[in-house]
């Protein structure tokens, strides 16, 4: 898919030369005047040689590609960190147990149903997880796993009102303290659903990179997911899930050339040095990911990208609807200004409508806030110091 998007890309490029050159190629009001410079330079160069140097360069971004791919399937580093230990677990839902069980507040970490959990705890040298740990705090992190039987028929109620609630007894059993929840992405939504259910049983809320407006900006991401929904809704009924490279795709449509990007630069990497280790470590995970159960896909598409059902007041719970301004209980949001898969705009409307919200917006992307180089010092430091505040027994 990666090697088609790229080739369709760039020899569309090729073919709409012609278009360029006689002025007919439609432009974007927004880069018309950039457009018009780039016909008039074009318009004193050599055609022929033009066209030959636009193919060399076709050549060599593929090129580029290719070895890029190459090079990571040939690379030897493979995830070897075990687990923790499990505190609790019902079908395929563990809690992994991070903390010293002598003491420490309680952090509950809720990461999102459609990749795997241990994005928190990439490596040994790279995982929040264990940092929070070593800082003193107890982090018990929710790990999903992939749907079994029982669960490709789970809705998103099931996850809040079934499965999360009953880890969090399980923790408060287990410490004797309300915990702090911190939630990442689509796990952010879960943990606000959970935590408007059961907010005497929690110290405060953080909120990571966590969307709400779904058609909060203009790129129409969201009219375009919800189109797929007819498309997919045979496979959701044969298979019971979304299977994960139906999820890739989507996910791919949001920026196609970035898979093209992130190889031909790793292409030009040490294989030996510690960034093309770190790069392959992220993109095992990455490709590490797991189906979502039918219910939920529909719900997430349909209801979250299609008809915005979080911002408008129409997404329930058990019932009732998630309302962030009936939230009364401190609350963090973190909000990644590089943000390409939550827009910042879709994460800001969460922090506006939870009373009292405070906001943070580390100059870093979705992944980037949690594994970047910078993700220590703009992410979990400050998110460390909210959680100190905010603890048991803190005040």
């Amino acid at each position: 898919m990666h090697l088609m998007a790229a080739s369709l890309a760039w020899t569309s490029s090729r073919a709409a030369l012609p278009l360029l050159r006689n002025g007919s190629l439609p432009w974007r009001p927004e880069v018309s005047g950039a457009a018009a410079e780039l016909q008039a330079s074009l318009a004193k160069a050599d055609p022929e040689a033009f066209a030959r140097a636009v193919d060399r360069a076709l050549v060599r971004r593929m090129d580029a590609l290719v070895r890029g791919i190459l090079a990571y399937r040939r690379h030897g580093y493979r995830r070897k960190l075990a687990d923790p230990p499990v505190l609790w677990q019902q079908g395929t839902t563990r809690l992994l147990d991070y903390g010293d069980a002598g003491g420490g507040a309680p952090v509950l970490v809720v990461p999102s149903l459609i990749n795997r959990a241990y994005i928190l705890d990439l490596e040994a040298d790279c995982s929040l997880m264990r940092w929070l740990a070593g800082k003193g705090f107890r982090p018990i992190l929710v790990d999903w796993d992939r749907p079994g039987p029982e669960e490709r028929g789970f809705t998103l109620t099931d996850y809040v009102a079934g499965r999360l609630e009953g880890a969090l007894d399980a923790v408060l059993a287990e410490t004797g303290q309300a915990p702090l929840l911190v939630g990442y992405c689509m796990g952010g939504l879960l943990a606000l659903a959970l935590a408007q259910r059961r907010r005497a049983s929690l110290s405060g809320l953080a909120l990571l990179a966590t969307p709400w407006d779904f058609h909060a900006d203009a790129s129409g991401q969201g009219a375009l997911v919800a189109a797929s929904v007819p498309v997919l809704s045979p496979l959701l009924d044969t298979l019971g899930e979304l299977p994960v490279d139906l999820i890739q795709a989507l996910f791919a449509g949001m920026d196609p050339q970035l898979v093209a990007r992130k190889f031909a630069a790793f292409s030009r990497l040490d294989p030996e040095s510690p960034k093309a280790g770190a790069f392959v470590a992220l993109e095992d995970w990455l490709n590490d990911g797991v189906p979502l159960a039918g219910p939920v896909a529909r719900e997430c598409l349909s209801g979250w990208y299609g008809e915005n059902t979080p911002a408008t007041g129409r997404w329930r719970v058990a019932g009732q609807p998630v309302d962030p301004a009936r939230l009364d209980l401190p609350s963090l949001c973190l909000i990644p200004s590089r943000d390409r898969i939550v827009t910042p705009a879709s994460a800001a409307a969460l922090a506006d409508a939870i009373p009292g919200a405070e906001r943070i917006d580390p100059q870093s992307g979705h992944i980037g806030m949690l594994v970047g180089a910078k993700a220590r010092t703009l992410a979990w430091e400050p998110l460390c110091d909210w959680l100190g505040r905010h603890a048991p027994g803190s005040g």
